[in-house]
């Protein structure tokens, strides 16, 4: 094995720093190089001590700072440079963030590596917005799946499974391919007026909650941008009488008009 420092692949979460691990902020301020995603935010870069090296890799669809390979080859460099490599992710790097891509790259050259979890916008997102992934009698599981295709071919996801009226569905990176979903999700056999709802910068004082039915997914959420997360089943039922985070944050007038709740 390499002697050389490890390096951290370090869930962020969804953006709000108080839902950072201890583990992950004792890292971020005791890294020499950190890396970072287009996710990870502004308020979480700020507790970076000044002075230490910060190198943004930011991906987004047909926008590529580095692309993967360059990014691979730049976490072998710093790793053999022997300092703390701290590599941030949105999220959790599991979870839809190719940590566990770049984790096998580290174990295949030898090199030490560590993943430390962070809260993924399934979970955050949705409790900010008042939606229980599970809830007794709504629904028995959760299924999480990309909305959005490898090298932006077709989206190919098992429609039938994910039909299930007793499960919740999250959708990750959904928000260009809305309408295809929508649409085949009834197709497959899931009744239009299951209710839906679309958060854009969920835990942030710039959340917005549009909550709608699955028929009306596409144009209701017209006003929105990616990134943004779609849950869809009985639980988003619950969403106003479990309305905590949006309520609290008008009442502090942290919330402009076009911040809070959006219904359809």
């Amino acid at each position: 094995m390499n002697q050389s420092r490890k390096v951290y692949l370090v869930g962020t979460g969804p953006g709000d720093p108080e839902l950072l691990t201890v583990k992950a902020l004792r890292l971020i301020q005791s890294a020499d190089v950190v890396i970072y995603d287009r996710l990870v935010s502004e308020a979480i870069l700020e507790q970076i001590p000044s002075g230490v090296s910060q190198i943004y890799v930011g991906k987004k669809s047909g926008n590529h700072t580095l692309p993967q390979d360059e990014i691979n080859q730049l976490l072998l460099n710093l790793a053999e440079s022997e300092r703390t490599v701290v590599r941030l992710k949105g999220g959790d790097p599991f979870i839809f963030g190719r940590g566990s891509e770049e984790a096998v790259l580290l174990a295949r050259h030898g090199i030490k590596f560590e993943i430390v979890p962070g809260i993924t916008a399934a979970s955050a997102c949705t409790t900010y917005a008042g939606i229980p992934l599970t809830h007794r009698g709504l629904a028995q599981g959760v299924q999480i799946v990309t909305g959005h295709s490898q090298l932006d071919k077709p989206l190919e996801l098992d429609w039938k499974a994910l039909a299930d009226a007793n499960k919740t569905v999250v959708i990750y990176m959904g928000f260009a391919n809305r309408e295809l979903i929508s649409r085949k999700l009834i197709e497959a056999g899931l009744d239009k007026t299951t209710p839906a709802a679309a958060i854009q910068n969920g835990t942030t004082a710039q959340q917005t909650r549009v909550i709608t039915t699955l028929a009306k997914l596409t144009e209701d959420t017209v006003m929105l941008q990616a990134p943004v997360i779609f849950v869809i089943g009985k639980v988003v039922s619950l969403a106003d009488q479990l309305d905590w985070f949006e309520v609290e944050n008008a009442i502090e007038g942290d919330f402009t008009d076009n911040e809070k709740s959006l219904h359809g």
